[in-house]
C-alpha cells in the first residue's frame, strides 16, 4: 500500500526494498528450490547466507576481529540473564545505569545474579535526563557495566559512551546500526532485531573474545557465549528466517550508503520532527534536549483527550502505531531506520493540520 507509514516501536517498519525481495523470494530460495523457511541451517544455501550475513554486519560496524559475532534466540530480555552469566567470571557485583524502562528490566534480572551496584539513577526526573558521568557511582570492583544507550519508551538516548577500565555492556536493541560507534569500546553489545535488523526471534550478541568461556556454573549450556560461538550459533536450531531477513536489511543498509549516510539520514529526520515540536506551543517534549533519541520521539499534545483524537485522526491519514507506551501516554513517533524522511514530513504536515483544528 502506497503512503503508508509505520511508526510501531517494535516489531517495526522494514525497508520497502527489503519487503518485496521477502515478497519474491518466500516461495522459493535462490537456488534451494524451497523456501527459506523449509531449508535446513546446515545446508549449503543457508550457510552461505548465514556466512555472508555475518560478514556484511562486520563491516558495516567496523567489528574487530577479536570480537565474535552470534546470531541467538530469546530476544534482548534473555541477555539480561546471560550477560550476567557469562561476565561475572567469579565476581560478586556488577554496575548498572538504570536510564528507562529496559535497564530496569536488566536491573532486575542481573540482581537474580549478582549484587547490582545502581551506578546512576534516572527515575528522579521520569527518565527524561541522564545525571553527568563524573556523578556516576560506579564501583570498581564490580565485573561490568550495564547500560542502554537508547529507551524507547521515555525516548532518551546517550550522545556519548562511557569511558571506563571494566567490560562495558550494552542493550542496543533500539539504536544498533543507526549511527557510528566505535565496536572496541565494548566488552558485548547485544540488540533484539524488530527494530533496525528486522523481524522478531533473533539477537544479535557482539561479544569480545576474551569474555567467552569463564562462566557461572550450573546455568543452561544455551546460555554460555562459548556454546553458541563454538557451533557458528547453530548449536540448536536457529531462528532461520528472521537471520534471512536480517541478511536483507544488512544489504539495503549497504546499498543505502553505510553508517555513515544512516547516521546523517536520522539526524535530519528527528531533528524535522523536533523542530515541529519545538516550535509549537500545542505540543511537546519533556526530554532534555541533549539526550533526546533520534530513533524514539514521544510528545504530547494539550490533554489526553486530545493525544487519543491525534492518535485516531492520523491512522485514517495512514500514520500507524503513533500511541504512545502505556507508563507515560502520549504520541510516541519511532522513526528507525527504515523510516523514510517523506514518512516524518507527512506527519509533520499532519501535526500542523491537527493543530490548526484544534484551536
Amino acid at each position: 500500500m502506497n503512503n503508508v507509514y509505520n511508526f510501531s516501536a517494535g516489531p517495526a517498519a522494514l525497508p520497502s526494498s527489503v519487503l518485496e525481495r521477502l515478497k519474491s523470494e518466500l516461495p522459493e530460495f535462490r537456488d534451494a528450490k524451497a523456501s527459506v523457511m523449509e531449508i535446513s541451517h546446515r545446508g549449503i544455501d543457508f550457510m552461505k547466507l548465514a556466512k555472508k550475513a555475518e560478514q556484511d554486519l562486520k563491516e558495516l560496524m567496523s567489528i574487530p576481529d577479536n570480537y565474535k559475532v552470534l546470531f541467538l534466540q530469546g530476544g534482548a530480555s534473555q541477555q539480561f540473564s546471560m550477560v550476567p552469566v557469562n561476565l561475572l567470571r567469579g565476581k560478586k557485583i556488577a554496575n548498572y545505569a538504570n536510564t528507562g524502562h529496559w535497564s530496569e528490566k536488566a536491573i532486575r534480572e542481573g540482581s537474580r545474579y549478582c549484587g547490582v551496584n545502581v551506578c546512576t539513577d534516572s527515575t528522579k526526573n521520569g527518565f527524561t535526563d541522564i545525571e553527568d558521568y563524573s556523578s556516576w557511582k560506579i564501583d570498581p570492583n564490580g565485573a561490568y557495566l550495564h547500560y542502554t544507550p537508547n529507551e524507547t519508551i521515555a525516548g532518551l538516548e546517550f550522545d556519548y559512551i562511557p569511558e571506563i577500565d571494566m567490560p562495558l555492556v550494552a542493550d542496543m536493541s533500539s539504536s544498533i546500526l543507526s549511527r557510528s560507534i566505535d565496536v572496541s569500546k565494548f566488552g558485548v553489545i547485544y540488540a533484539g532485531a524488530q527494530k533496525n535488523i528486522g523481524v522478531s526471534g533473533l539477537t544479535v550478541v557482539i561479544v569480545r573474545d576474551d569474555l567467552i568461556g569463564n562462566v557461572v556454573k550450573h546455568q543452561p549450556v544455551l546460555f554460555n557465549y562459548s556454546t553458541q560461538a563454538n557451533n557458528d550459533s547453530m548449536y540448536n536450531t536457529p531462528c532461520t528466517f528472521a537471520w534471512y531477513t536480517a541478511a536483507l536489511v544488512f544489504e539495503w543498509l549497504k546499498e543505502f550508503g553505510g553508517i555513515e549516510s544512516i547516521t546523517q539520514h536520522n539526524k535530519k529526520k528527528s531533528e524535522l520532527l523536533y523542530k515541529a515540536i519545538d516550535h509549537s506551543d500545542f505540543y511537546s517534549n519533556n526530554v532534555a534536549t541533549r539526550f533526546r533519541s533520534r530513533m524514539n520521539v514521544p510528545f504530547f499534545t494539550p490533554s489526553p483527550e486530545l493525544d487519543k483524537l491525534f492518535i485516531e485522526e492520523a491512522l485514517n491519514e495512514n500514520l500507524l502505531a503513533l500511541k504512545g507506551h502505556r507508563a507515560i501516554g502520549g504520541i510516541r513517533a519511532s522513526i528507525y531506520n527504515a523510516m523514510s524522511m517523506e514518512g516524518v514530513e507527512a506527519l509533520v504536515s499532519f501535526m500542523g493540520d491537527f493543530e490548526k483544528n484544534s484551536r
